[in-house]
């Protein structure tokens, strides 16, 4: 047997699997291909991909909750490093009933259409609030925790509403 088509011994951890293909003809320094096979993953590994690859599939009917997730955490941060971010996030409560005032007189609605705009300047006013109430006291202080998943919730719910109606 050539030594071009021999394999030889080559030392590899545990549980992979080393396929060496042998040099291709051309150039003579050239290395060969080497493929990694790794060994079968476990069933905790394979529930993983599964579920990432569901909250990837969902990931645009999911987004309320990652926003909620996301500011969840910020405000975590800014009450341990920033106590005093709860004076600048403060002014933002008001800006969904200026919104409200500002479209209502650009666009006059009533029926359905003022509910909705209601309910979401009403919903963004009291996310607005519990921001600048987490950022102060933090997000697990009193009822903090339970103002943010009821909030999350209406939230979420409404978000698959409106995609549904589209």
């Amino acid at each position: 047997m050539s030594s071009r088509t021999r394999t030889r011994r080559v030392k590899t951890a545990a549980g992979v699997h080393t396929v060496r293909l042998p040099r291709q003809r051309g150039r003579r320094s050239a290395q060969p291909f080497v493929v990694v096979v790794p060994e079968r993953p476990s069933l905790a590994r394979e529930l993983a991909g599964w579920a990432g690859g569901l909250l990837w599939r969902f990931r645009h009917a999911l987004a309320p909750t990652g926003i909620a997730l996301v500011t969840f955490v910020v405000t975590a941060l800014l009450h341990v490093l920033a106590w005093w971010s709860a004076l600048v996030l403060a002014p933002a409560v008001a800006a969904p009933a200026g919104w409200l005032a500002f479209m209502q007189r650009r666009r006059p609605a009533t029926g359905s259409t003022l509910a909705w705009r209601a309910g979401l300047a009403l919903l963004a006013t009291l996310a607005f609030t519990w921001a600048a109430l987490a950022a102060r006291f933090g997000p697990l202080a009193g009822p903090l925790e339970l103002l943010w998943l009821f909030l999350l919730l209406p939230a979420q719910t409404g978000w698959l509403i409106v995609r549904r109606t589209r």
